[in-house]
């Protein structure tokens, strides 16, 4: 899968994902550490790429876009080590198509995991 990674996220997690197979990007490493969220949305959708963050404010703007791509997983519920950022990672990749995550708001937090379908509303 292909994922890039906002600014609340460690560039480490872009490079643990990496090493296990996946095509993952970290908004610092593109140049975009300071750019405005809808220009990293437009970025990963141009680039088939699935946007991880903690930022909420994705997916109100995927919300009143009406767009059904990218794909979100957004973490919830206050702040994660590294570790805990990937335990979690991890079964998110492991119970959720991936098909889903391309086209949801997949949010995340320490209990559960819930996936809104694009567009939203």
């Amino acid at each position: 899968m292909k994922f890039l990674l906002d600014m609340p996220l460690s560039p480490l997690t872009a490079q643990w994902l990496t090493e296990r197979g996946h095509d993952a990007v970290h908004a610092f490493s593109l140049g975009l550490d300071r750019a405005p969220d809808r220009e990293l949305l437009a970025r990963a959708a141009s680039e088939g790429r699935i946007v991880i963050t903690a930022d909420t404010d994705f997916p109100h703007l995927l919300a009143l876009s009406g767009e059904t791509a990218p794909g979100v997983i957004l973490f919830r519920g206050g702040d994660y080590t590294q570790q805990e950022t990937e335990g979690l990672l991890s079964r998110v990749l492991e119970t959720v198509a991936e098909e889903t995550l391309a086209r949801s708001i997949c949010v995340v937090d320490r209990r559960r995991i819930r996936c809104r379908p694009l567009p939203v509303g």
